[in-house]
């Protein structure tokens, strides 16, 4: 199993990945716009939870979300937004969570819990 994390502010994303490294015990990947983190999930079928913001440059979150639901209907995706009306779209689009941004160490540990942890 390997987590995706697709943010394009550096510091969230390294917070992101050391989080994820820290609480469990799987690859975790992470890609700075859309466009390159869709060029690895289509060729890599170990990707298998997607944590992505919405606002990037190249392709958002919301394309990378509903080309990944598209083609890989059973990958778990998590969307972050710092703009919470973003939540329906995100949940339309076939999100598995929304994460609001600023978000707490906790929101994260849930997260873990409930989509890596479970899906052992």
């Amino acid at each position: 199993m390997t987590i995706v994390v697709v943010e394009d502010n550096r510091l969230i994303r390294e917070l992101l990945v050391n989080v994820f490294m820290y609480c469990v015990n799987r690859k975790v990947l992470s890609f700075e716009n859309g466009v390159e983190a869709w060029n690895y999930i289509m060729n890599h079928e170990n990707a298998d939870i997607i944590v992505s913001d919405v606002d990037m440059p190249s392709m958002n979150g919301f394309e990378l979300l509903s080309k990944t639901k598209e083609k890989y209907p059973g990958k778990v995706f998590i969307i972050m937004s710092a703009d919470p009306s973003n939540e329906k779209s995100a949940k339309e689009l076939g999100a598995d969570s929304f994460l609001p941004k600023p978000f707490n160490v906790n929101d994260l540990f849930n997260i873990v819990q409930t989509y890596v942890v479970g899906n052992n």
